[in-house]
């Protein structure tokens, strides 16, 4: 966590030479990218490494039937930054996904399109002061997505041919999968009314996968594995283990976005309820619902000026419905799976163990 951190920061420092030479106006800039970078659970960059780190072991860390000689990778330095440069990423996803939900918070604090749009306020410029913090937080989202992909090339300098060019095929197919999973579940909150009933719940599965569970944690992995040369069936496993565990990471999210404790979570109590999310845990709680608790669901989500007991309202339902009791028992399933095809991966036995404790860490997690 520190050596990425540490990367991150040295990545930063370059970049703030670069803003400023342009004007000392980017110094907005500068501070809003430091801030998104700064601390975080670093998730997506714990499985990178682990997935690297699966393949480089050597000698008796692996276990019986691994490949025990295979080609020499690089070296720290090349994963951290590659871990950094996902980091990064998800910096990005973060501002164009708050800037689509109008999410007021992000960590606790506003938004960055809000901390924007508050700069224009204060200053007293012309113009919309919501255009403003809007625009200013989309060009930043798209400039962050250019350092990662900076950052991506450095940390591949001392790798394979073959190996950098599977890692770059995995880093584009990542962000492939994750724009089109945002656009999936922006089209299923405008467009689930002309859904026929039984597609829904599919559809919410769908979302799921390409917006979260193979971002998040099977990409990763299979990244850090492609770095360090891993074979067919080294990546395949970690895919096997990686997929069933960001649906469950995920579903954890979807409780989290209802039912968190806001000073834990930094976003507002129910804040899914008020963007409209029509998430598995929503469409499982519509299919148990009685008709008329199903329509009230319907006619409340997605209204942003929800107050707390209309929040309360929906909290309520959801639960009463049983569709929390069924999440937990999906995300145990999942996590189950998950670790089962752990347990045969051709992987060193260290990151079996450490992979399997984060299993557990952000599939247990309250934030």
């Amino acid at each position: 966590m520190d050596l990425i951190q540490n990367r991150l920061d040295s990545f930063l420092d370059e970049r703030t030479v670069e803003l400023t030479e342009v004007s000392p106006d980017l110094d907005v800039i500068d501070a809003a990218a430091r801030g998104l970078l700064s601390g975080g659970k670093r998730f997506r960059a714990r499985f990178c490494y682990w997935g690297w780190q699966a393949v480089s072991a050597r000698g008796d860390e692996f276990d019986l039937g691994a490949e025990l000689d295979a080609p020499a990778t690089p070296g720290l330095d090349g994963v951290v930054a590659v871990a950094a440069a996902l980091e990064i990423f998800h910096a990005a996803a973060l501002v164009h996904d708050d800037i689509m939900d109008r999410s007021d918070l992000r960590r606790g604090e506003p938004s960055l399109h809000r901390r924007f749009e508050a700069l224009h306020r204060d200053r007293g410029w012309t113009g919309s002061a919501d255009g403003y913090g809007s625009a200013a937080a989309l060009l930043l989202g798209d400039l962050l997505l250019g350092w990662s992909d900076g950052l991506f090339e450095q940390g591949l300098a001392g790798a394979e041919r073959a190996a950098a060019a599977a890692a770059r095929a995995e880093f584009a197919r990542m962000r492939t999968d994750v724009m089109l999973g945002q656009y999936l579940d922006m089209l299923e909150e405008h467009s689930w009314r002309g859904r026929p009933e039984a597609e829904l719940l599919s559809r919410a599965h769908r979302v799921i996968v390409y917006k979260s569970a193979k971002y998040s944690v099977e990409s990763p992995l299979a990244l850090g594995a492609s770095l360090a040369s891993g074979s067919l069936a080294q990546v395949a496993a970690l895919r096997e283990f990686g997929l069933p565990l960001g649906v469950a990471f995920q579903l954890r999210d979807d409780l989290l976005g209802v039912f968190g404790d806001p000073a834990v979570t930094g976003k507002p109590a129910g804040d899914d309820l008020r963007e409209g999310k029509r998430t598995v845990l929503v469409n499982l709680a519509r299919q148990k619902l009685p008709g008329s608790a199903s329509r009230l669901v319907d006619e409340l989500l997605g209204d942003p000026a929800l107050d707390a007991e209309q929040i309360l309202m929906l909290q309520t339902a959801i639960r009463d419905s049983g569709a929390v009791d069924q999440i937990e028992r999906i995300i145990a399933r999942n996590v189950e799976v998950a670790t089962a095809a752990l347990a045969e991966a051709p992987i060193a036995r260290s990151a079996r163990d450490e992979l399997t404790a984060l299993a557990d860490t952000v599939t247990r997690r309250d934030s």
